[in-house]
């Protein structure tokens, strides 16, 4: 895919990269190669984008703004993420509060939503929102599920839950506004573990049907 990233100051302390407007699995793995290979402070991918951080009081923005175009010169270092890519089983009950809710708005019976849902592999896009709360995508298009008109005060640790065309698990209680298909036991993050985060960005979730 032929891109060309805009790269425009955000704050005194950051630059915004931009790989389009729309999101694609692709564009998806280029933020997070980007975010991988920053080495001047922290970075955060997005959908089509990444936010890039730099300290100002050391490293000037113009000296920052070239580290960011060196790294998006082509070449075979840029593309695939630096972390390499996991896949990553979730052992799921599809006993979630929306379930059937979903399955009729997809006019599908719950056995086929269950089919569905489980019989796809999904690409972890970001993290974001809550620690571990990992943006998987893309859902199969015949699942409908828009996000909640009114969120839920709380939704449970473990929650399997879809959205706009994407799928993910809740880590923690939460408010959340995502529709619930499922749970798992899984925990999907422990500050004490040696890494935190049971999903990173750029691994591959399954859910697997219990």
């Amino acid at each position: 895919m032929a891109l060309t990233p805009r790269v425009t100051p955000f704050g005194e302390a950051a630059l915004l990269v931009e790989f389009g407007e729309d999101f694609d699995e692709s564009v998806a793995g280029w933020a997070r190669t980007l975010a991988d290979q920053w080495d001047l402070g922290p970075a955060v991918p997005a959908y089509a984008s990444v936010m890039v951080s730099f300290d100002p009081e050391v490293i000037e923005p113009e000296i920052a703004e070239r580290r960011v175009r060196d790294l998006l010169a082509p070449g075979p270092r840029f593309g695939a993420s630096a972390g390499g890519s996991r896949v990553i089983e979730i052992p799921t009950r599809y006993d979630g509060a929306d379930l059937a809710d979903v399955a009729q708005r997809s006019g599908m019976s719950i056995d086929e939503l269950v089919a569905i849902h489980s019989g796809r592999e999904y690409a972890a896009i970001f993290l974001g929102f809550l620690p571990g709360f990992a943006y998987c995508g893309r859902l199969d298009p015949r699942i409908i599920a828009p996000r909640l008109e009114r969120p839920r005060e709380k939704v449970p640790a473990g929650a399997v839950a879809v959205a706009d065309g994407q799928t993910a698990v809740y880590p923690f209680a939460s408010p959340g506004g995502w529709r619930l298909i499922g749970t798992t036991d899984v925990v999907m993050f422990d500050p004490s573990a040696a890494e935190p985060t049971r999903i990173r960005a750029g691994d591959r979730v399954r859910f697997a049907q219990r």
